[in-house]
């Protein structure tokens, strides 16, 4: 039996190459349907490499049994996939950590300067001709240097942010409940604080948590509240983590002075309103979006696949119980 992977939207070099020479490889293509992807589950699938918008449920694993053993996601985050009935149902899950970390702590970093100092919005300006002359009191923002940085989520991704705004002169808070171990050149410029203090003092603060339902609306209108007026809020985790709505409303009354987002709670749209604020500066989910960390995603993913059909555990995989019974015979 020859061994099959469906991608639904195709993957960058090397991924391709890697895949194909191991198995048939079927790629659905632009805005992948729910009823395409049950199709080719029917026909028979050994491994699926969705995309993190791409809805693996309980019901879609079972369109796959008895041949899919495994769904190698796309991404770090696999809050896309139910894991609990993957596990039931003996098909591991892997995704594709570490080397997305650099790139979205830059894509963080950017929307922070961006932010706090209203770049997008003086380049508004600029472009419908609004820019008569220099003034001493026009579209001032928030200095970083000596600023509180307060990062929510202090793993690869949050530690990495907490680099670059130390070298912008930022003081650096983190709330994290899982206590992460602090490495060595962090640990003197860093203070652990409890999320409720973190978000009243912090002057920006930048989410890096996993979505989760602890997590669903952590920054919800009390949260939003409770923040400084002069405070700029950043997400590249998952758009969730924010009450959306909430946060328009936010932005629009001046509970807090802006925004940076990459995601969005029902991504691809957006809540009513975001797009017609000023102070929110809106990025179409680049934080990974370099060639290289593309790259190096696809290798992982393929990794993964590859793993999977010779019987073995994928690398990243996150579910490894799934074969606590014993792993499948590879696919020939």
């Amino acid at each position: 039996m020859t061994a099959r992977i469906v991608c639904t939207l195709p993957l960058p070099d090397p991924a391709p190459g890697l895949l194909s020479a191991a198995a048939e490889v079927e790629v659905i293509g632009a805005s992948p349907s729910r009823e395409r992807t049950e199709a080719l589950l029917r026909e028979g699938v050994d491994v699926l490499c969705p995309q993190l918008g791409d809805r693996v449920d309980a019901a879609l694993l079972d369109t796959g049994l008895p041949r899919l053993r495994a769904v190698c996601v796309y991404a770090v985050g696999y809050n896309n996939v139910d894991v609990p009935a993957a596990t039931e149902r003996g098909i591991v899950v892997a995704n594709t950590p570490g080397v997305l970390t650099d790139a979205t702590a830059d894509c963080a970093l950017g929307l922070l300067v961006a932010s706090a100092r209203r770049l997008c919005e003086g380049d508004a300006v600029m472009r419908a001709g609004g820019f008569t002359g220099w003034r001493p009191d026009f579209m001032l923002g928030l200095e970083l240097r000596d600023s509180l940085l307060g990062i929510v989520g202090f793993g690869r991704i949050g530690q990495a942010l907490a680099r670059r705004a130390l070298a912008c002169g930022m003081r650096i808070a983190y709330a994290d409940e899982s206590q992460p171990p602090v490495p060595a050149d962090l640990a003197p410029h860093v203070a652990r604080m409890q999320l409720e203090t973190l978000i009243a003092e912090a002057d920006c603060i930048s989410l890096h948590v996993p979505l989760d339902e602890s997590t669903r609306h952590l920054i919800d209108e009390a949260a939003l509240r409770r923040m400084k007026p002069t405070a700029i809020l950043v997400n590249t985790s998952r758009g969730a983590v924010i009450d959306e709505v909430a946060l328009v409303r936010a932005l629009q009354q001046g509970w807090i002075a802006g925004a940076g987002l990459d995601v969005y709670e029902n991504e691809p749209a957006m809540a009513p309103g975001l797009a017609g604020c000023r102070n929110a500066v809106l990025a179409p989910h680049l934080g990974s979006a370099t060639v290289r960390t593309r790259a190096a995603m696809a290798e992982l993913c393929a990794r993964n696949a590859l793993a999977a059909l010779a019987g073995e555990l994928p690398p990243h995989c996150v579910n490894p119980q799934a074969w606590s019974a014993g792993a499948p015979p590879p696919v020939r």
